[in-house]
């Protein structure tokens, strides 16, 4: 419905026949009568079939000459691929990533055990080494390693204050990267061109699937030239794609 606003009418319908397709989807309107599973075929219209350089392909319809281009303000804001698992994500990111000009700037975090964990001698610490603690991915919080680059779209991790438009989902693009603060400019959500700092902080996943409170001191922030689905949520793309676990992409 966002999507509409503004458009002109030729994009309207497109909008509108995508959007009833994805309802006959749910409603169980195509691919026949069905026990609970059925074929569905994505039109060719909406649909990369690449077989050498998918990846590659995908890119350059969303990003298209993105390396003349990104510098402009309005390049990234309305541009995002999403996927549903993170390993798609991280695997595209890496991807664009490698493609920016200039030297990368890679930061590691600072883990360590909270220390009420150590209450009454029942906790060995020596069974979570700092290697340990580095190599844990865990949903909301940045990796140990973050490699960044001048201009590269990342998307905010924590609130850190949501009057200015700092917010769990903002996505910025990066202006200067120094070793204890960030400069970026929002690109998404309210305040767009506002040019803000981020600093490194103390964070604490709320997963309970850890059986343990640990801390990673880290900037709040992920490369985010492809998203989740879940982080995708509430915003507006006009250049968005879809990576099914397949392999598939389509718009």
């Amino acid at each position: 419905m966002r999507l509409t606003v503004g458009s002109d009418q030729s994009d309207i319908e497109k909008i509108r026949d995508f959007a009833n397709w994805l309802l006959d989807i749910g409603e169980s309107k195509l691919g026949g009568p069905n026990d609970d599973e059925t074929i569905i075929d994505i039109p060719d219209d909406i649909l990369i079939n690449d077989p050498y350089d998918p990846i590659g392909s995908l890119i350059e319809f969303v990003y298209p000459s993105i390396l003349e281009k990104y510098s402009g303000t309005n390049y990234f804001q309305e541009r995002a691929i999403l996927a549903p698992k993170n390993e798609v994500v991280q695997e595209i990111n890496d991807y664009l990533l490698k493609e920016f000009p200039g030297n990368e700037i890679e930061y590691l975090s600072l883990d360590s055990i909270c220390e009420s964990e150590f209450v009454y001698d029942q906790f060995d610490a020596n069974l979570y080494s700092p290697d340990v603690l580095n190599g844990l991915k865990v949903s909301g919080l940045p990796n140990h390693k973050l490699v960044l680059n001048f201009g590269v779209p990342v998307m905010l991790l924590r609130n850190i204050d949501q009057k200015n438009g700092l917010c769990n989902g903002t996505r910025l693009q990066l202006i200067s990267l120094g070793k204890r603060v960030i400069e970026a400019r929002i690109i998404s959500e309210t305040n767009i061109g506002n040019q803000i700092f981020i600093p490194r902080m103390s964070l604490s996943p709320s997963e309970k699937k850890i059986p343990f409170k640990f801390t990673r001191r880290q900037f709040p922030l992920a490369v985010c030239f492809a998203m989740t689905i879940n982080k995708s949520q509430g915003q507006s793309l006009s250049e968005g794609w879809f990576v099914s676990q397949r392999s598939s992409f389509f718009t």
